[in-house]
C-alpha cells in the first residue's frame, strides 16, 4: 500500500467515523473528566485527541512548519518532537522520522483492513496519529501526525 492509496483509505474512515478505539487508557500523569476535556478542544480536536479520528489530509498549517522548534502535545503540553526530526513526507500531515525519548506511547490499532501502530502522548493519553515503516533514515519510521493534536513552539 503506497502513501496515496493511505491517504484514501485514512480520509474514508474519517469521514465515515470508522473508529472503535478512544484516546490510550491507562494511568496517565495529567488525567481530565471527559467535560473538561470537552472544555478545552475544539470539536476537530476532541475527535481527534480523545476518540482517535484523524482530521483531513494537507488541512494542518503544521505540515508545512519547518522552523526550528518543538511540538507539543496540545492536551498537556508535553514536548513530544523536534523539528530536527521532521520532513516533507509527502501524505498531508506533519511527518517525524523519530519522537523526543520518553515522550509517546504505542499500541495497535486494527480499525482498518490491517494493524497499524497508533501513538499517543506518554503523559496524557491524548492520540496523536500512526507510525509506519516507510520513513527516511536513520529510523525507517514515519510518524504520521494529526496537526490538531500538536502546538509548535519556535525555538
Amino acid at each position: 500500500m503506497n502513501r496515496r492509496d493511505f491517504s484514501i483509505l485514512a480520509l474514508g474512515a474519517a469521514l465515515f467515523g470508522a473508529r472503535t478505539a478512544r484516546a490510550a487508557e491507562g494511568d496517565f500523569e495529567v488525567t481530565r473528566t471527559e467535560a473538561e476535556w470537552r472544555d478545552m478542544l475544539s470539536d476537530l480536536e476532541y475527535r481527534v485527541m480523545r476518540e482517535d479520528g484523524t482530521e483531513p489530509a494537507y488541512s494542518s498549517p503544521l505540515d508545512k512548519v519547518y522552523e526550528p522548534g518543538t511540538y507539543h502535545c496540545r492536551g498537556c503540553d508535553q514536548a513530544l518532537y523536534s523539528s530536527e526530526h521532521k520532513y516533507d513526507s509527502g501524505t498531508g500531515w506533519p511527518s517525524f522520522w523519530q519522537a523526543l525519548p520518553d515522550a509517546i506511547e504505542t499500541k495497535p490499532d486494527r480499525k482498518l483492513f490491517f494493524v497499524r501502530t497508533e501513538c499517543h502522548c506518554d503523559r496524557c493519553g491524548s492520540h496523536l496519529g500512526h507510525i509506519f515503516d516507510d520513513g527516511p533514515d536513520p529510523t525507517g519510521k514515519r510518524h504520521c501526525l494529526n496537526g490538531v493534536s500538536l502546538v509548535f513552539k519556535p525555538a
